[in-house]
């Protein structure tokens, strides 16, 4: 077991499952509560293109594929705000031309190997150089940078476009941002997991989350944890049976999902009796014309986004009541957890 350790490439292997582990999963969960858990497949068929070039200019890989998954990702929500009935074909034909397109460039280029090829599809930890642990160490910083920062901000988009225009947010601008996240996202995964499963790793931690959690922030956390336990299991398991690290991660967060489908029923059970022994709940969720002047008043942008989150509860007038949620959700994510 401790043989696993000492290959450079296996030290290298493991620092991009951690950081793969933690971002994918960062991104996928505004994926997720805006319904959009295939964004990051189509980006990474787009992302094929962006190696090919890469190939073909000898250039580093990783970075034309930024370029490329970036002027997809923008392209992509475009067509989406716009709202066009047509607008699935035109996807459609991103996806495919994009791995149309970057098949052709990898043929025409002198390092057209089938062997460098799949490991971009599907994942290796035999081709994670030190140039690309920078690269993916670089990007990785930028997209917890951007979820953890802004996460407010994406949050109140994420989940009501319209709530977020009203308070003054700028959502055109978030909704790109987050694309172009998701686009960076697709890129620093690639190498690890593979540009067909790339979309698995942001969905299936969040998907297992939300079996057992019941607001944003602890989903959140706790799809990133299932996303860095996974990988890095993924990464010793692949090494050890010699099979490609993407499958086997992929596979070991679907196992963990119906790992926690399965708990998740005997805690609803045991809550909904809770919550039956013990009557009505205190209602700590902002209700239909509340006010108030803080920035944690229900009134507020601040204190409602706040509210929704199920960071900063706020409780309701003296007096009030509501029935409690019903078992297994939340006031505070029944958004998420649809």
């Amino acid at each position: 077991m401790i043989e696993m350790f000492q290959p450079d490439f296996m030290q290298r292997a493991f620092l991009a499952a951690v950081l793969v582990g933690v971002t994918a999963p960062s991104i996928g969960i505004y994926l997720v509560q805006r319904r959009q858990a295939l964004m990051g497949d189509g980006i990474g068929h787009v992302a094929l293109t962006g190696v090919g070039l890469g190939f073909l200019f000898q250039a580093n890989p990783m970075w034309t594929a930024v370029l490329v998954c970036v002027l997809g990702a923008v392209v992509m929500e475009l067509v989406r705000a716009r709202g066009n009935q047509r607008g699935d074909i035109a996807l459609a034909m991103l996806f495919y031309g994009g791995m149309a397109g970057g098949k052709l460039l990898v043929s025409m280029s002198s390092q057209s190997g089938a062997g460098s090829l799949e490991s971009y599809l599907w994942g290796s930890i035999l081709f994670v150089s030190p140039s690309d642990l920078a690269v993916i160490g670089l990007l990785a910083a930028v997209v917890l940078a951007v979820t953890v920062g802004l996460r407010r901000q994406l949050f109140a988009v994420c989940q009501d476009e319209e709530f977020a225009r009203v308070t003054g947010l700028p959502v055109r601008v978030l909704n790109l941002l987050l694309a172009v996240m998701a686009a960076v996202t697709v890129t620093v995964a690639m190498r690890v997991v593979g540009l067909l499963l790339v979309s698995a790793l942001m969905v299936v931690p969040v998907a297992a989350a939300q079996q057992l959690t019941r607001s944003f922030a602890a989903t959140q956390a706790t799809a990133i944890g299932v996303g860095v336990v996974t990988a890095l299991f993924g990464v010793g398991t692949s090494y050890q049976a010699d099979l490609p690290s993407g499958p086997t991660i992929v596979f070991l967060a679907i196992l963990t999902f119906a790992l926690f489908s399965a708990i998740a029923a005997p805690l609803a059970r045991r809550r909904h009796r809770a919550s039956a022994e013990h009557g009505p709940a205190v209602c700590d969720v902002a209700l239909p014309g509340a006010t108030g002047n803080s920035p944690g008043d229900p009134g507020t942008a601040e204190g409602r986004i706040a509210v929704l989150e199920g960071t900063e509860p706020v409780r309701a007038p003296a007096g009030t009541t509501v029935d409690a949620p019903p078992s297994g959700e939340s006031l505070s994510s029944r958004g998420l957890a649809q």
